[in-house]
């Protein structure tokens, strides 16, 4: 299934083999995963050879150039790699996403140091001992962050961030924390880091840093037991004084406002990418079963009330794939990003992927809650996506403020 046809046979064999590899080995260590606790998870060496397999195949550096020893793939084969990615588990394709943070966005940077210590051993990492995070969210300030980002362009936030940096010359010093949804949190060991700085007791602006966690003064949380994606883990990071070497501030307040947007793009185009393939994989479900189900004499799928339900989920999963590769094409070759655009493809995928995994469950009826089925799984993942990488309400907010602004004179006499 894809509507575009005219896919190279480089392209081809890329969608195949990540294809091969999320149903064979990432799929069936979701679900294993899916039933222990998060502390166990963590533990397990069948999360960790999950986690060494992907790096293996060289699949954390999907984002990283090819001069900089990545896949360096096009914004095309990017949206082709985490569909597939997520058609085998949600959460190990969220997990190798935020993994790839840090060391993307010092390939934006030239900077030696930065390639010597983050990208370097980032690249040649497959056994796990290099892992990267995103840790902006705070106790207090979740999608509030998104909405900064994006609609104040002067760099004014309006709430102090929970987590500052206060310049001391020859570095940072590092306090407070971030909420226990940071992704891989528990395992990380470098994090792309949301920050306010503050200068001469004044704060002054939002910063991103990359910050090694093995850094004196850095503790974690336990690890969160969620609803959903429970192979994704996640937790908190608290900062006691923690000193950062001045030269991973990456981006300080005169670049955070346009660093910020970008970041955020990225993170929910991708998103966007991704749960195309999680409401396929809910689609596949509900039509191996209709397919198999028999009631009233006849299998479920020679019902017309269940085809007009399969045509419908196919019909909103070919849209949702056709817009999340155009956002990916359009705003990773387009600088700064077109940050709505991007919120459109998450929210509207995430929403896709939902209401299918919700339909699949109405169509297996009884078994369809019942942990036997996988579908159950899918329908928990897809829950959590509307609240992921920004809650979907906010978003939209947050989307239509900067088309608002963009638009002041058209869209508000």
């Amino acid at each position: 299934m894809d509507f575009k046809v005219d896919l190279t046979a480089e392209q081809l064999t890329l969608k195949h083999t990540v294809r091969d590899f999320s149903s064979s080995i990432l799929r069936p260590a979701a679900i294993k995963l899916d039933k222990m606790k998060p502390e166990e998870v963590i533990k397990s060496n069948l999360y960790w050879d999950t986690i060494k397999q992907a790096k293996e195949m060289g699949y954390h550096t999907a984002f990283i150039p090819e001069n900089y020893g990545g896949l360096g793939l096009s914004p095309i084969e990017l949206q082709i790699f985490f569909e597939e990615l997520a058609y085998g588990s949600a959460g190990f394709a969220v997990a190798l996403g935020v993994d790839t943070f840090p060391a993307t966005v010092a390939s934006l940077i030239d900077s030696d140091m930065l390639n010597r210590e983050i990208i370097e051993p980032y690249v040649n990492n497959t056994d796990g001992s290099f892992i990267g995070c995103w840790a902006i969210t705070e106790p207090n300030h979740g999608s509030d962050w998104l909405m900064n980002l994006t609609n104040k362009p002067e760099n004014k936030m309006s709430f102090k961030a929970t987590t500052t940096a206060e310049f001391k010359g020859d570095h940072w010093l590092i306090n407070g924390a971030k909420a226990a949804w940071v992704s891989n949190g528990p395992v990380a060991t470098h994090a792309l880091l949301f920050v306010h700085i503050i200068r001469d007791k004044k704060i002054t602006g939002g910063g991103i840093a990359i910050c090694p966690l093995d850094l004196q003064g850095i503790s974690r949380g336990k690890p969160l037991d969620k609803l959903g994606q429970r192979e994704l883990v996640q937790g908190e990071l608290y900062f006691d004084n923690v000193e950062l070497p001045t030269e991973f501030m990456v981006f300080e307040e005169d670049m955070f406002p346009t660093m910020g947007k970008t970041v955020l793009a990225y993170a929910n185009a991708v998103m966007g990418a991704m749960f195309t393939g999680v409401a396929r994989a809910a689609f596949e479900e509900a039509l191996k079963y209709t397919g198999e189900r028999i009631q009233g004499n006849k299998k479920l799928n020679q019902h017309q009330n269940v085809q007009s339900k399969l045509f419908n989920m196919y019909m909103e999963i070919e849209a949702t794939r056709a817009l999340s590769r155009n956002v990916l094409e359009y705003n990773l070759q387009t600088m700064p990003p077109i940050t709505r655009y991007s919120i459109i493809s998450k929210v509207f995928s995430t929403e896709t992927a939902y209401k299918t995994a919700h339909e699949a469950i109405t169509l297996f009826g009884g078994a369809g809650i019942s942990k036997e089925y996988y579908i159950e799984k899918l329908f928990r993942d897809t829950r959590v996506a509307l609240i992921e990488d920004g809650s979907n309400d906010v978003l939209g907010l947050t989307a239509i403020n900067e088309l608002l602004r963009e638009n002041r004179e058209l869209y508000m006499s």
